[in-house]
């Protein structure tokens, strides 16, 4: 639990010992939460648990049609790559709470939600997974956050990311100031801008590396970079290896 909030996670632990309770048992109070998915994945990002409205939510029928499986299979390339950015934050132990995404359904839409996500620690500290939660935007009270300008962005990004895209670009779609709304996406996503983009236009890129005959050059045409060289250098910055060392390492 972050430290930030009320209570500790000895001192639930310690109540959890105190009085004999089984942690699943509390866990399971989640199946009854009405439209808030919550779930469970370890470092590589697969589902180790869901509950009832996740399940619902992507129209499965058991835990183990989630169990084993991940966002690439339930949900989408373009967000599930978004996910991921987020889930190597919290794998580092950041905590991520309220962010603004498009969570995808079961009939291949996708509604604005705000998702909150916390590391897993097992019993030597280290971290192996995240869990996170999150909850339909239009069930929440305040219209602030129902009209959050930065859904703009979001969806713009998601749209264009093959393209060239300007801060004042994504300032524009949310009808803000470059400084307010670089502001404020940093204090929401942790990034600026720039690197957002950078990041998901590589994640988006690896499918096409493994799955495609494209050349390095090709894909990094496809992808909004200027020369091979270019994409080569941002990819290497972002995966910790070359195209060419990724493509031949899933291939």
């Amino acid at each position: 639990m972050d430290k930030n909030l009320p209570g500790k996670t000895e001192d639930l632990n310690s109540t959890f010992a105190r009085i004999g309770v089984v942690a699943p048992e509390v866990l399971g109070l989640f199946d009854y939460l009405e439209d808030v998915p919550l779930w469970i994945k370890d470092v590589e990002g697969t589902y180790q648990w869901a509950n009832v409205p996740f399940i619902l939510n992507f129209g499965l029928k058991t835990r183990e049609d989630v169990i084993g499986h991940n966002d690439f299979e339930l949900c989408g390339e373009t967000l599930a790559n978004q996910y991921r950015i987020d889930d190597e934050r919290v794998l580092k132990g950041e905590h991520i709470r309220s962010r603004l995404e498009l969570v995808g359904r079961f009939d291949h839409t996708a509604r604005w939600c705000v998702t909150s996500k916390v590391p897993l620690h097992d019993a030597a500290g280290q971290i192996v997974g995240n869990a996170g939660v999150t909850r339909p935007l239009e069930n929440l009270a305040t219209s602030r956050e129902r009209n959050s300008p930065l859904s703009e962005a979001v969806r713009y990004v998601s749209e264009h990311y093959k393209e060239p895209i300007t801060n004042s670009d994504l300032a524009k779609a949310c009808n803000l100031s470059v400084r307010a709304f670089e502001r404020r996406f940093r204090a929401a996503y942790g990034s600026t801008p720039h690197d957002y983009v950078r990041r998901l236009r590589i994640r988006m890129s690896c499918s096409s590396l493994v799955f495609s005959k494209n050349s390095i050059a090709e894909v990094a045409s496809e992808f909004g970079y200027a020369d091979q060289s270019h994409f080569a250098k941002e990819f290497r910055r972002a995966m910790g290896e070359t195209p060419s060392e990724y493509r031949e390492r899933y291939q």
